[in-house]
């Protein structure tokens, strides 16, 4: 009878022992975000925007049809008091405790827990420390890039200093460190040259210009060759590319009936304009050509 007893209270173990195993009872989950670094300024145009956008916009953005509650799209209603809580805030400054939106997005109640779990969005953890931290430094909102004037940052400060070269390697290398990634090793004069013709005229480089940078491989002669590429008509053709992709320009129709289109003199302007420097100037930003009107 003991006997019977002891097999049956194994099997009764290793039975709740399988059943905890299959419901992952015994699953370590690798949050491969809790590595990454924060910025020492959370930007809200450039952090906390697009998850909010991604994650919460549905329910509390611009939509009045999806809307339900308070908007956070808003700077005024993010930091109203609720109506159907008194006391209570969406979004408190300089306080994640107090702030109603941040408690929700790390709480694990299903029925407090934002998103919820039926909308299979979620917030990783560095989104959520990214809150957290834009809050503690004062949640502050910010008008849309496009009508904030540019203002040039101080180049930010990095682990390693003896790799940048200049302001925008500065900015390279602080995003690299934040994703503990380390700079490649500096590529050979055969590479080099390749991807500043490929950048700049989206031409292989010629045989005379490889040679011309292998006998000399100064700073010097480098600007050199980078002149003759901006000199070359090729550098406005490969700059207009992308321009002109997105005014989508095409020399044909590209659907059923492909007639003849003369489009071709705008694109040819744009590359003119490209290649004299005049492609920012305020004559062609605030004038209208011919081109705009005809084609």
């Amino acid at each position: 009878m003991k006997q019977k007893i002891l097999i049956i209270s194994i099997l009764v173990v290793l039975l709740g022992v399988l059943y905890a195993f299959t419901s992952g009872a015994f699953h370590v989950s690798k949050d491969d975000y809790s590595s990454l670094k924060l910025p020492e300024v959370v930007d809200y145009n450039f952090h906390i925007k697009p998850i909010l956008s991604d994650n919460c916009y549905t329910c509390h953005g611009p939509d009045a049809n999806k809307r339900q509650g308070f908007r956070l799209d808003l700077e005024e209603t993010a930091f109203s008091e609720l109506s159907e809580s008194p006391g209570e805030f969406p979004i408190v400054s300089k306080d994640p405790k107090r702030s109603k939106v941040y408690q929700a997005i790390v709480s694990d109640d299903p029925d407090m827990q934002m998103p919820p779990p039926n909308s299979n969005l979620s917030l990783n953890s560095y989104e959520k420390k990214l809150i957290k931290k834009w809050i503690e430094q004062g949640a502050k909102f910010e008008k849309h890039w496009a009508y904030l004037p540019p203002e040039k940052d101080a180049a930010p400060k990095t682990e390693r200093t003896d790799w940048a070269q200049n302001e925008i390697d500065g900015f390279v290398l602080k995003k690299l460190e934040e994703n503990n990634l380390q700079p490649s090793e500096k590529a050979p004069v055969e590479t080099l040259i390749r991807r500043i013709s490929l950048d700049l005229t989206g031409l292989p480089p010629t045989t005379e210009q490889v040679e011309m940078l292998l006998k000399d491989s100064s700073e010097e002669n480098i600007s050199k060759i980078i002149d003759e590429f901006l000199a070359s008509p090729a550098y406005g053709e490969r700059m207009a590319q992308s321009w002109l992709d997105v005014a989508r320009y095409a020399d044909s129709h590209g659907y059923q009936d492909d007639s003849y289109r003369t489009m071709w003199p705008w694109r040819d302007w744009v590359d003119y304009l490209l290649n004299l420097g005049l492609i920012f100037s305020s004559h062609f930003f605030r004038k209208p050509s011919y081109f705009d009107f005809h084609f």
